[in-house]
């Protein structure tokens, strides 16, 4: 494994869901082949919500120094992720809020990350997941 190697952070108003997507995304990504991954759920009194302490904790944890890709679930993390970049100094470098949808991007984005590709690639495929039919 490479040192530099791109993160994923997984924010949800659920610890349990973002939790359990971290689960899946690593599962149907044969392991997540070693990609760090965390997630970032609920608020930090254990309630539905979003915590910025909890996804700056996240994403440093994470950071290998080639980016972090953050996935959001509603539009108040959205917002949270927003404010946590603007402030510029609670997120590591080359943090990026990835507009995906959570559960399909995040698996792509792991997916990706664990062939070694780098933050614009792992975005990339993330986003691409709105495309995928069902039907």
């Amino acid at each position: 494994m490479s040192a530099a190697q791109v993160g994923v952070v997984l924010v949800s108003h659920s610890a349990d869901v973002a939790a359990a997507v971290v689960e899946l995304a690593k599962g149907l990504a044969g392991g997540g082949g070693g990609v760090p991954i965390a997630a970032a759920g609920g608020a930090a009194d254990g309630g539905l919500g979003t915590s910025t302490e909890l996804i700056s904790a996240a994403a440093a944890s994470v950071d290998r120094g080639a980016g972090v890709a953050v996935l959001v679930d509603l539009g108040s993390a959205v917002l949270t992720m927003k404010a946590l970049l603007a402030e510029g100094d609670e997120l590591p470098v080359g943090t990026r809020l990835v507009d995906a949808p959570f559960l399909e991007g995040a698996v792509a984005a792991v997916v990706t990350a664990s062939a070694g590709g780098d933050i614009d690639a792992v975005e990339a495929a993330a986003a691409e997941a709105y495309g995928y039919r069902k039907q």
